[in-house]
């Protein structure tokens, strides 16, 4: 037995053109639990590694950063603006809602240094590396 979503008002329509007022006369609607993800660029330097995460229309405030031992998580909710306006939307391709991506870090990341700071809709989150331990060395041959 499957279960099958349906509609109780449904609207067969007769034309093509009733077909098109319909789908400009339906309501929208965007479910709370709705979620996107944003996207994210991760890249290192001498003295760090830093994630990039695209989320434009969000406040620093809408973010949260969770250290758990050898993971951050980087949560957040983008809010719809439909409240405040009462305009009748025809098309929503703005992706609103929660998110949560997780990264496990590398070793030698120092965590107690880690600085996140938001500006023209990226949060530049930086992960200083622990200057004392030599991840890569040399090895001489004797």
């Amino acid at each position: 037995m499957n279960l099958i979503r349906t509609k109780t008002n449904d609207f067969v329509p007769v034309t093509f053109r009733s077909l098109v007022d319909q789908l400009f006369n339906d309501e929208l609607t965007l479910s709370g639990g709705r979620s996107f993800l944003p996207g994210v660029d991760i890249l290192e330097t001498e003295k760090a590694f830093e994630i990039h995460l695209a989320a434009p229309g969000m406040k620093k405030d809408d973010f949260r950063l969770d250290l758990d031992d050898q993971f951050l998580t980087i949560s957040g909710e983008r809010k719809t603006k439909r409240e405040e306006n009462p305009a009748k939307f025809h098309i929503v391709e703005i992706s609103y809602g929660s998110f949560s991506r997780a990264f496990r870090l590398p070793d030698g990341v120092l965590a107690s240094k880690i600085e996140a700071s938001y500006k023209d809709g990226i949060l530049q989150v930086i992960l200083p590396k622990d200057e004392q331990k030599n991840l890569k060395t040399t090895i001489k041959v004797n």
